[in-house]
Parts: structure tokens; sequence; C-alpha cells
């Protein structure tokens, strides 16, 4: 009778944690590593072309490949706070650990912050692998455009890409150009007024930041300095936030890390959530503003009207490459309300349950728009998200969408005083 008493009490008791926090998160350690995630090759089958269709034209835009931490910054704080918790003799073994990591980032980065790295470089080789391999006949004897941020690790991956491309078969003619002439489509947020205005207000750092205070766990930075760490008022914040910034950012550098020897999987799924929600709020659509959405508004127009020439016979070029960053995705994927990169909701605790940076920007993600034609003479689309096809028109299972009907749907995603 004890017994049973006991398996319901334990029952009730992980029944009402549940209902404390219905928002919580349950990711695991890979998928808390967030946008830093190195790129999720997919299952390929489902990505056989119909024997009916015949590729035309494919235009690809991609966030670059996986990279070394884009600064110093976290490792230096933390490198900072370790060493006078060291000099305190409050630090922990974990936090020794830690110091250790941190040392180990340093020397492999050699300077390199933020470049792409032999990881990054695998991962673009090998979407222009897979690409190469799905549609062979767009690179026989045709035209291949690439354009790219100016930005170092962007310029690499594109490089990468094509340079593939043209081991793979050495009849096509790739035409590359990176530089800042490209940012109004690949780095849009440089030059548009409404999202400056936007990032500049007090709008989502209030949201962000009331999150951040209600969701961090402290836990984390005294696990790494000590329980008798001297905190000044935000340091175990700071501290908790940097620690999750630097493992999650291992994986991607191809640093083995045990991220369990520093956050529970709790602990890790909070500081996630944190780090998700700051890329919804500045990158995507949300109740707040549409302005980080329709900021890709140039780029998903382009990759319309590239595509209307395929259709039309006038464009020159069988495949369209751009390669830009994480910043570049979010908004025209949203723009696009693609599956799981759309989410309104006025309780942004639940974003974390609806929109989730590794699905939409692990690195080296990118949305591959194809256009085929039909023995019949129609024209279709297909819309594949990181090697994965999905149907382009919200409510509706297609992946294959007629021209005319997906230039339609892409038209009225645009802002009203695009549409003509």
């Amino acid at each position: 009778m004890h017994k049973v008493i006991f398996i319901l009490c334990s029952v009730a008791f992980g029944l009402a944690a549940t209902a404390a926090d219905p928002t919580a998160t349950h990711y695991s350690y890979t998928e808390c590593q967030g946008s830093a995630m190195p790129y999720p090759v997919p299952d390929q089958a489902p990505r056989a072309i119909p024997d009916s269709l015949t590729p035309v034209f494919v235009n690809h835009m991609s966030r670059h490949g996986a990279r070394f931490l884009s600064s110093s910054k976290y490792t230096s704080t933390l490198s900072r706070y370790l060493g006078r918790a060291d000099s305190l003799h409050t630090i922990t073994p974990a936090g020794r650990e830690l110091q250790k990591l941190c040392n180990t980032i340093v020397r492999n980065t050699a300077g390199r912050w933020g470049a792409l790295d032999s990881l990054g470089m695998a991962e673009q080789r090998g979407i222009a692998s897979r690409l190469h391999i799905l549609v062979p006949s767009l690179f026989i004897d045709t035209k291949v455009n690439a354009i790219s941020s100016y930005v170092p690790r962007c310029v690499a991956s594109m490089d990468e890409f094509t340079h593939q491309l043209t081991r793979l078969n050495n009849r096509v003619e790739i035409y590359s150009a990176s530089g800042r002439q490209n940012s109004p489509l690949v780095r849009p947020w440089t030059h548009d007024k409404d999202y400056k205005e936007y990032i500049d207000s007090k709008q989502w750092h209030e949201v962000y930041d009331s999150f951040v205070d209600a969701t961090t766990p402290i836990s984390v930075a005294k696990k790494i300095l000590g329980d008798k760490y001297p905190f000044a008022p935000g340091e175990a914040q700071d501290v908790s936030l940097a620690v999750y910034k630097v493992v999650a950012g291992c994986a991607a550098m191809a640093i083995p890390t045990d991220a369990s020897k520093y956050m529970t999987i709790e602990e890790y799924n909070a500081l996630w959530s944190i780090e998700n929600l700051h890329h919804y709020l500045t990158h995507s659509a949300s109740t707040l503003s549409q302005a980080p959405m329709d900021m890709a508004s140039a780029l998903l127009i382009d990759m319309m009207e590239t595509m209307d020439q395929a259709v039309k016979g006038s464009n020159e070029y069988a495949v369209m490459l751009r390669f830009g960053h994480a910043e570049t995705m979010m908004p025209l994927l949203a723009l696009m309300r693609l599956p799981g990169c759309y989410y309104m909701t006025n309780f942004f605790d639940t974003v974390g349950l609806h929109w989730r940076d590794f699905h939409v920007v692990p690195m080296a993600s990118n949305l591959q728009m194809f256009l085929f034609k039909s023995k019949s003479g129609r024209y279709y689309v297909r819309v594949d998200l990181n090697e994965v096809p999905v149907p382009l028109i919200p409510g509706r299972s297609d992946l294959y969408t007629p021209w005319e009907k997906a230039k339609e749907y892409m038209t009225r995603c645009l802002p009203l005083y695009l549409q003509p």
C-alpha cells in the first residue's frame, strides 16, 4: 500500500512540475546549441524528383558554414572571472575544466575569430555535392551565378561551394561576386530604416530583458565560480550566459565538449531559450514589429523575378547562389511563412516551443527553390528548407506548386506597398 501511495505521489509531483511551467522546453544537448549547431544532413530519399518533372532552374540562399566564435568576447569574459575565482580559491573543478576549454578555443582559433573553419568548408562542399547529384543537368554546359556578403566567412562559403561544383563538373561556367554591392540582398539590416528604428526602440528590449531576468539559471555561474564567489549584481547572470555562448559554439569549431559538465539539460534549455528569443525578436516576425521580416522583401522579390525569368527563358543562369548570414535567412524564411519559421504570439515565453533557431538557422542553413517543367509544359516550384522538401503554402501539404500559384502566394507575402 505504501509503495502504491509513493508511486502515485511521484506521478502527481511530476505532473505538478510540468503544469508549473508548461512553456519549459526539453530539447537535447545537441539541439540546445541553437544557431551554432552544425548542419544536420538529412535523408536524401525524400528529395527524389518525379520522372514526370524536368529541372529547369534553382535559386539557392545559404548561411555561411560552421565558424570559429565570432569574437573573443565570451572567452575573455569567462577567463577573467575564472582567473579571479582561482585567486580567491572559490573555483570549482567544473570551473577548471572550463578554463582549459577557453584556452583550447583560443589556441585552436589562433586569431581567426569568425572565420569559416574546416567543418564549415565541408558543410558547403557537401551541400554543393548533393545539389549536383540531385539536378546534374543544371550543371552541364550551363552558367552559374553566385554572390555573397563581403564578410570573409560568407565569401569563403561561396568559394567552397563553387569550387566543389567545378571539381564535380568542369563543363559549367561560374560567375561570382562578393562585396558591399550585395548588401541590399544579403545584409539588408545595414540600410533598412524601419528595422533600425525597431532595433533602437525599447519594445523588444523590455520583453527580452524581462525574459532574461526570469529565465537565466544563475546556478550555472555558481557551479563554475563557486558558491562563495563574491558576485556583484548581475554578474552571475552574465557569467551564465557567457558559459552558454562558449559551450554551445564548440561543436561548430569541431572541439569535443561535454556540456553536461557545466550545465544540466534543464539549465541548457533555459539558456538556449534566451538566445532563441533574442533571435526571434530581432530577426523574425513578431507581434512587436514586422520590420525584421519585411527587410527580406528585396531578396524574395529577387528570387521571384529570377525564377520568372527562367520560366520565360530569359534567365541566362541555370543556378543562382547567394551566401549570407543567419540574419539573412531568418527574415526571409519568416516572410515566406515556411513551416517552423513563422510564429506570432503575445506570450513570448512560448516562443521556444514553436520557433526554434536550431531548426531555422543551423550552420550552413539554406533555402533551395527549384523550378521544374512537366511533360505538359507547365512549370512547378518546390521549396527545400535545409534540404528537406516543405510545403510552400501554409495549410497545404503539396510539395509541388504550379508556378503561377507560387508566384501569387509569394507576392502576397510581401508588404502591401510592394504588392502590384
